[in-house]
């Protein structure tokens, strides 16, 4: 496969991912708006914190207000993490590869991104119809990975496509539980707290991992939680069970046999962060530091999506 097939392919699947979870990252907030009590203030500044994109906002931006943030994250074509722009770069990827991707998912794409373009940015909006606009987002993202599912050949193509997007997904829930801890910061009164619960809610529902969760735990505590949206190897959007699978996609690229160690430097760095996070175990990972250790694992996936890079898609010409 050409390097340039497999990078738009591997990047088309990231940036519907990142788009998907933008959607997720506003959906964290305007669920904590529907129950927090009236004595408690919103704050979106926390979003703008966790995803890094707190630097380029203010740049444009006087205070982080609910209106700046949703148009920042959502429309602004200045933020190349917006919403917009991640379905017009995942397009334009797929425009690159047509002849190799399904004709249903060139046209899920395309009518994807065509309705998001057309939606009018308003602030009139009430939190419901809001909150429809990103379900919409979510919905359609995840229609993309059925058409993906059920029209393409496992083959190449696929694993890059593949491992692109369950890095993407590692990177953000990661980056959906430091929400919760910049969110909480400001005030340690909350630590134990009704309050602080209804923020654990909110980051579960949001990542649809709620009825995952109540059915391997009675109640809720910031504990389970954590274990289950990292550490668990059976739920697809836990840190854990993305990082496998992206490395198990990397192996079959090369055809490299797992057993017989790695063949490149994809392969190993993905399989260095899969063997750290999969001997990890909770008390570790406090005793660290929550935020600590989730920087730390944001670093290290942006090592693997680097080594991926030089391996793959960084092809110099042989003079």
């Amino acid at each position: 496969m050409l390097s340039r097939v497999a990078n738009s392919i591997y990047w088309m699947n990231r940036y519907i991912e990142r788009a998907d979870n933008y959607a997720r990252f506003v959906g964290v907030n305007f669920n904590l708006a529907l129950d927090l009590p009236p004595n408690v203030s919103e704050q979106w500044e926390p979003l703008l914190i966790a995803t890094a994109d707190n630097y380029l906002f203010y740049q444009y931006y006087d205070k982080p207000t609910r209106e700046n943030v949703i148009n920042f994250m959502t429309f602004d074509k200045r933020n190349p993490n917006s919403i917009y722009n991640c379905l017009a770069f995942a397009r334009e990827n797929a425009r690159t590869v047509r002849e190799t991707i399904s004709k249903e998912m060139w046209e899920n794409l395309n009518q994807l991104f065509l309705w998001v373009r057309d939606a009018t940015p308003s602030f009139e909006f009430d939190l419901n119809r809001m909150q429809e606009f990103y379900t919409q987002v979510k919905h359609g993202s995840q229609l993309f990975y059925g058409v993906i599912d059920a029209t393409s050949t496992r083959n190449e193509a696929w694993h890059f496509g593949r491992a692109g997007r369950l890095l993407e997904r590692a990177d953000k829930t990661s980056r959906f539980l430091d929400v919760k801890y910049f969110t909480l910061m400001p005030d340690t009164d909350m630590t134990g707290s009704t309050l602080e619960l209804v923020m654990w809610t909110a980051v579960l529902k949001s990542v649809s991992a709620y009825n995952m969760y109540r059915q391997q735990h009675q109640i809720l505590t910031p504990t389970h939680i954590v274990e289950f949206l990292m550490l668990d190897k059976l739920f697809p959007r836990s840190m854990a069970h993305c990082i496998r699978q992206a490395e198990l996609s990397l192996y079959e690229i090369s055809g490299t046999n797992l057993a017989s160690g790695f063949s490149n430097l994809a392969e190993k760095s993905a399989s260095k962060l899969r063997s750290e996070i999969e001997f990890t175990e909770i008390d570790d990972i406090f005793n660290i530091g929550l935020h600590q250790y989730l920087d730390q694992f944001q670093i290290r996936g942006n090592e693997v999506s680097k080594a991926i890079f030089q391996t793959y898609f960084d092809i110099k010409a042989v003079e």
